[in-house]
């Protein structure tokens, strides 16, 4: 199915990239079944976002899947196909999305290694270059249940802080960026981060643990603007293992 001819094309492309990274966060298997989020703003003046129609499958998300909604929760009249959206969801995701303008794309996940690290004491240790680009750069949510009360967005929002990622405490991680290519390139790493730390904490030997110069360091590497145009260029390579579905995700 191609675009709605009163649909602006500025959010059918946001419609098609949005799909594309369900379908992409499914391809590196940080899915869990029908739950977790991931959003993404229309450019506008409006505030609206999108985010999945509750009950598809990752892997199978198309563009007309997606729910747009304002930051209340409402779905706006004008969507191109309505459906329920997962309570949880909206409130993590409107959340951010009304205070930080900067972050046009937010990712929640609920993987096996995202989730043994949130139920450790503390949290992501400096154990591997891709863990250490979150050094001093990573912001942690204490758990209150299932995020089903408004109350707590403004406790999200005052733990994230400045960062653009999270990692909810006994709960899963969250990773946010400007673009859809950035939000990706941080969960990415925050991920692989948490799944190097528990397959070596499990060998139960001593583990090391850089200088606290050199973490630094390498976290001022990694905060380059762009990272050298490597986030864009990651993205666009990753997109190429899905591109024989282009034409069903956007749809």
């Amino acid at each position: 199915m191609s675009k709605p001819t009163s649909m602006p094309e500025i959010e059918w492309q946001s419609r098609c990239e949005l799909a594309a990274l369900y379908r992409l966060t499914a391809y590196y298997r940080m899915t869990d079944l029908i739950d977790t989020h991931i959003t993404l703003r229309v450019p506008g003046p409006e505030r609206h976002f999108l985010i999945n129609r509750y009950g598809v499958a990752f892997e199978k998300m198309r563009a007309s899947d997606l729910v747009l909604i304002d930051l209340d929760g409402k779905v706006v009249e004008s969507s191109y196909n309505g459906g329920r959206v997962n309570t949880a969801g909206f409130i993590i995701h409107s959340a951010i999305h009304d205070a930080r303008p900067d972050l046009h794309c937010i990712i929640h996940t609920h993987t096996v290694a995202g989730m043994a690290v949130a139920a450790q004491r503390d949290g992501l240790l400096p154990l591997t270059q891709h863990a250490l680009k979150f050094y001093g750069n990573l912001a942690y949510h204490t758990y209150e249940g299932i995020a089903l009360s408004l109350e707590e967005r403004e406790r999200l929002v005052a733990d994230l802080g400045l960062h653009k990622a999270m990692i909810l405490r006994n709960h899963g991680l969250l990773a946010s960026g400007g673009s859809v290519a950035a939000a990706f390139h941080e969960i990415y790493f925050l991920e692989r981060a948490c799944q190097a730390q528990i397959q070596a904490m499990s060998a139960g030997v001593a583990l090391s643990i850089p200088s606290e110069e050199v973490c630094r360091h390498t976290a001022a590497q990694f905060d380059r603007d762009g990272i050298d145009g490597i986030i864009d260029m990651a993205w666009k390579a990753a997109l190429s293992l899905i591109d024989d579905q282009r034409a069903d995700w956007c749809s």
